[in-house]
C-alpha cells in the first residue's frame, strides 16, 4: 500500500469517523445483563465467537461482493447484496444500526466527494443502505485494496465490541488491549475464510445466530442500558 493509501485508511478507521459506531454494542449489553459476558474472559469468548461465527461467515463475505459490484460497476449485482444483507438482519435495532451508521457514512463520502460524482449518484440512489455497502463504497473510492479495507472493517467492529466491554462489563483498559492483541490475530483468517466464501458460486453464506437474535430482541426494551442496540 501506498502512503496515501494507508492514511485514507486510518482516517476509514478511525474513531473519529462520524458515523455512530461507539453508539451499539449487537447484543454484547443484552449478554452482559443476563451475565453470559461478567468478566474479561466471558467478553473475549463473547466477541470471538461473534467474530467466527457471526461475521466471518456473513458480514465479511458480502462485503467482498458489494467492493467487487462497486469495482465492476455492477449495479444489479450491488443492490442485490445490499437488499440481502439488510434482509439477514434479525431484529428492528440491528436494521437500524445498519441503516443509521451507512446513512451517516454515505453522507460524509458525498459531502467530501469521495469517488466520482456517477458513483456517488449510485450510492446516493440506493434505498435503504447498509453499512458494509457504504464501507465498501468508501474503500473503493479511496482507492484501499480490497483485503486491506475488509481487515479495516473487522477491526473497527472488533474496537467497538471491546469499547463496549470496557464501559458495561466493565473491564480496566489493560484488560480491553489483551483482548484486542490476541483478536486482532484472528483477522487474517477472517479475511481467508470470507474470500473463499465470497468466490463459491453461489457464494457461501450463512447468518445462523440465534442466541444473539434472541439477545438483541431483549435489548430493544432493556429497561436500562447505554447502548442503542
Amino acid at each position: 500500500m501506498q502512503d496515501s493509501q494507508i492514511v485514507a485508511l486510518l482516517q476509514l478507521s478511525s474513531p473519529a469517523l462520524p458515523i455512530g459506531g461507539y453508539s451499539y454494542s449487537q447484543g454484547l449489553e443484552a449478554a452482559i445483563d443476563t451475565q453470559l459476558i461478567t468478566d474479561e474472559a466471558s467478553a473475549h469468548r463473547w466477541i470471538a465467537q461473534q467474530l467466527e461465527w457471526v461475521l466471518t461467515p456473513c458480514e465479511a463475505p458480502v462485503w467482498l461482493l458489494l467492493f467487487d459490484s462497486w469495482n465492476t460497476c455492477n449495479w444489479e449485482r450491488l443492490a442485490h447484496w445490499n437488499a440481502w444483507f439488510l434482509a439477514s438482519r434479525e431484529t428492528r435495532e440491528l436494521r437500524q444500526e445498519t441503516e443509521q451508521m451507512a446513512w451517516s457514512l454515505v453522507k460524509l463520502a458525498d459531502e467530501l466527494a469521495w469517488g466520482s460524482a456517477e458513483a456517488r449518484d449510485r450510492l446516493l440512489g440506493l434505498q435503504a443502505v447498509v453499512l458494509p455497502t457504504a464501507h465498501a463504497y468508501a474503500c473503493w473510492a479511496l482507492g484501499i485494496p480490497r483485503r486491506a479495507g475488509l481487515a479495516a472493517y473487522l477491526f473497527s467492529w472488533l474496537e467497538n465490541q471491546t469499547m463496549a466491554a470496557l464501559k458495561t462489563v466493565p473491564l480496566g483498559q489493560v484488560a480491553g488491549q489483551r483482548i484486542l492483541d490476541q483478536l486482532r490475530l484472528c483477522i487474517p483468517q477472517a479475511c481467508t475464510d470470507a474470500s473463499r466464501r465470497a468466490a463459491s458460486d453461489p457464494p457461501c453464506l450463512h447468518t445462523l445466530a440465534p442466541q444473539l437474535a434472541i439477545l438483541s430482541s431483549r435489548h430493544e426494551t432493556q429497561y436500562s442500558r447505554l447502548f442503542r442496540s
